[in-house]
């Protein structure tokens, strides 16, 4: 901090800290918001749903609950809708909520490349957390 020899701070200087305050936080903040990527793998994402196929409404888990009957409740009614097993890993972030998205969204990049691993990631979190 520069102090002239009167003990005063000058104003110069007070506005440099605080604009490199602000910058700074604008900086953490927009890194954040860049830094969502999708959790699974190339190869999920190539998958493609079928002709006509229409997102069917699904019971929606927010982290509290049995996530058993989660997985089964969203497996069935993606199964009532014709959709394969590997393609439930780009559906499945539609069926959360609350902490149950937050936790989908904070997964690492590329982490994911079946509905299995899906599955086991997501028992391991939340079944444990009962």
């Amino acid at each position: 901090m520069h102090v002239s020899t009167d003990g005063f701070v000058s104003i110069e200087h007070v506005k440099n800290t605080v604009n490199e305050a602000i910058a700074n936080a604008y900086e953490t903040r927009v890194q954040v918001f860049k830094s969502y990527v999708k959790p699974y793998t190339e190869m999920v994402e190539q998958l493609t749903m079928p002709e006509n196929y229409q997102p069917p409404k699904f019971q929606q888990f927010n982290g509290y609950g049995d996530p058993r009957q989660h997985i089964a409740h969203f497996v069935e009614t993606c199964n009532n809708a014709g959709i394969d097993e590997d393609l439930l890993v780009k559906q499945f972030v539609l069926s959360l909520k609350d902490t149950a998205f937050d936790w989908c969204i904070d997964l690492e990049a590329n982490s994911i490349d079946s509905w299995d691993d899906l599955q086991n990631k997501f028992f391991n979190h939340f079944y444990s957390a009962r």
